[in-house]
């Protein structure tokens, strides 16, 4: 049965169905994931509003047993300076990815709707995409049913170290506790100190973070593992991300040569 209402949505992607149609993917705040149906999609006067990273007010059908269907549509909202972005749109879209698959289709989730849209907000407005990317693989850990203490030492509770995380207990140790895990990660302590911060940041705090390139490359391998580890999904826009970066350290190198040459 149909069910009829109006949601904010916002489109995770988009693909060919037979040969003038389209399956829509939309993440929407009151019905959770749904895949809709556009009929001879290119001709469709919903055209604009199925590209990904749209986010509209959409009047819908929603069918909790096959596809569901978009009536209308207003109050359409762009990301310009990410889509204008290679870099941008390669972290916007594996956010997108990854809130895709922490949550069942149909879940209703309007707090990680929520995550995600301010997320793409602060993106736009320019706040470092890397950083909020790191911020948004800790938080939405949890939709994984993963849980990780960066706080205090899993064996003394004494916060404030220099801490190093053991996957062993799924937590930081202090340095008195080190020798309990000889397979420790050996981890620059700001690490799981800024995680730790990650876990429970606000958005209105986030206009003050600020890190080096040495500190973000190494947030971002640490994250890779804890990824690796916990989670064990490979998303294709992770997959291209990474790509992106090598080659984002390819050039600037090769600037850093020329200016170097230059002199």
């Amino acid at each position: 049965m149909l069910r009829p209402f109006e949601t904010k949505g916002l489109v995770l992607y988009n693909r060919n169905f037979r040969e003038e149609d389209k399956l829509v993917k939309i993440f929407t705040e009151q019905a959770g994931k749904r895949m809709f149906f556009v009929k001879h999609a290119a001709n469709s006067r919903l055209a604009s509003v199925i590209q990904p990273l749209i986010v509209a007010d959409l009047l819908v059908k929603i069918n909790d047993e096959g596809l569901s269907y978009i009536e209308d549509y207003h109050s359409v909202a762009t990301f310009p300076k990410i889509n204008q972005d290679l870099f941008k749109l390669a972290h916007a879209t594996y956010i997108a990815a990854l809130a895709d698959a922490s949550i069942h289709d149909n879940q209703i989730d309007p707090a990680l709707f929520a995550f995600l849209s301010k997320t793409l907000d602060l993106m736009e407005k320019g706040l470092d995409e890397a950083i909020l990317t790191n911020i948004f693989e800790i938080q939405i850990l949890s939709r994984f049913g993963v849980s990780l203490n960066f706080h205090d030492c899993v064996f003394c509770h004494r916060v404030g170290q220099p801490f190093d995380f053991s996957f062993r207990y799924n937590g930081v140790i202090c340095p008195e506790h080190y020798g309990k895990d000889s397979h420790r990660c050996h981890l620059d302590p700001n690490v799981p100190y800024l995680l730790n911060q990650f876990q429970a940041v606000r958005f209105e705090d986030l206009e003050t973070i600020s890190l080096h390139d040495e500190m973000k490359a190494k947030l971002r391998q640490f994250i890779d593992q804890l990824y690796e580890e916990y989670v064990g999904i490979h998303l294709k826009p992770k997959k291209f991300l990474d790509s992106l970066q090598d080659w984002g350290q390819i050039l600037k190198k090769n600037e850093e040569q020329n200016e170097t040459n230059s002199h």
